[in-house]
């Protein structure tokens, strides 16, 4: 595949993280980054700044230290506002502006916000108007296909987009009222793809390798967005660039290296937000990386009574470690056969 660029940024990777609310912070976006990503999208932060003084807000916002190039996502209704936000974030450092027309969460829709704007065509034009003109770095759109089966307007919103200069548009192959059921719309992202000139992102169920080729095999995306399927599996990236560049399938990590990746991803929520929530953060982490493990429901469950951070870290560190001497056992029995 070419490069993928976003305005002047040259991605290494034709394969970016998703935004994910509650998910992709900063520790999990610099793992993504380090195990393969070309790029990563921070959180949704709201456009309305007053309320940027909480504290989710401000691990929201940049940071210096924060990956290139940095990306952020801003979720709203009122043009003035996304401006406003996008030139605020600018000034801390964002290098993209992402806007969220795709959330699907009730909440958000509620306040015709994220995907709620795409029954609004006039308004999409106003917002990404205002914010394209509002800053000097690229912006771009997440959108789904539409806000329901009867109303699927994705081609409509790439060429107001693409009018209104927008970078680069990620497309999630579902409506509003799929949420995240049913089989993504590959059909209508080729379509788009086919009728507008600025990069698109192919996003939903690329969970695989093989579904990853067959995705841009079929869309003709110049890149992937990941959600979900990064979910305690940051290493999909490398297994996906490897199996593009080579067509072989990497074998997964052993026991030890998914230790030493997950204390590392541990040890970066903690440092991020402090003892007690770190290791309420870090509870849903660990139940996503040992979803399918032997002994994992077990452990999940016990793991999360702990209440310091050195006692998870304790914890894993056994887990790994006798997962570790089994696999051992298990290859000398073979042997012996």
């Amino acid at each position: 595949m070419s490069r993928v660029c976003i305005g002047p940024h040259t991605l290494s990777s034709p394969l970016i993280l998703a935004p994910m609310a509650g998910v992709t912070d900063r520790p999990f976006r610099q793992l993504c980054l380090r195990l393969g990503a070309g790029m990563t999208v921070s959180e949704m932060l709201t456009s309305e700044v007053r309320l940027w003084n909480s504290r989710k807000s401000m691990l929201r916002l940049c940071h210096a230290d924060d990956p290139e190039p940095r990306a952020v996502q801003i979720a709203g209704s009122d043009p003035e506002q996304l401006a406003e936000s996008a030139r605020r974030n600018v000034a801390l450092g964002a290098q993209i502006v992402d806007i969220n027309m795709g959330c699907p969460a009730r909440k958000v829709c509620s306040r015709q916000a994220g995907s709620a704007l795409l029954r609004d065509e006039a308004l999409v034009g106003r917002i990404l108007e205002r914010v394209v003109a509002a800053v000097t770095v690229p912006v771009t759109l997440k959108i789904r296909t539409g806000w329901d089966q009867q109303q699927r307007n994705a081609l409509n919103i790439a060429r107001i987009a693409e009018q209104a200069g927008i970078a680069a548009l990620a497309i999630h192959g579902r409506t509003r009222a799929d949420q995240f059921s049913g089989e993504a719309e590959y059909h209508t992202i080729a379509e788009v793809k086919s009728r507008v000139s600025l990069p698109v992102f192919a996003n939903g169920d690329i969970d695989s390798p093989q579904k990853a080729r067959q995705v841009l095999e079929q869309t003709g995306a110049d890149a992937l967005m990941i959600g979900r399927a990064a979910q305690g599996r940051p290493w999909i990236f490398r297994e996906i660039s490897h199996y593009l560049a080579t067509g072989e399938l990497l074998p997964a990590p052993t026991p030890a290296e998914t230790g030493r990746i997950l204390q590392e991803h541990l040890e970066g929520l903690y440092q991020t937000y402090g003892e007690e929530q770190g290791v309420r953060v870090a509870r849903k982490h660990v139940g996503w990386y040992l979803a399918s493990a032997d002994r994992g429901r077990a452990f999940r469950q016990a793991f999360n009574q702990l209440d310091s951070s050195r006692s998870q870290l304790d914890c894993l560190e056994h887990f790994f470690r006798t997962a570790c001497t089994a696999g051992r056992t298990s290859d000398h029995r073979e042997a012996a056969a």
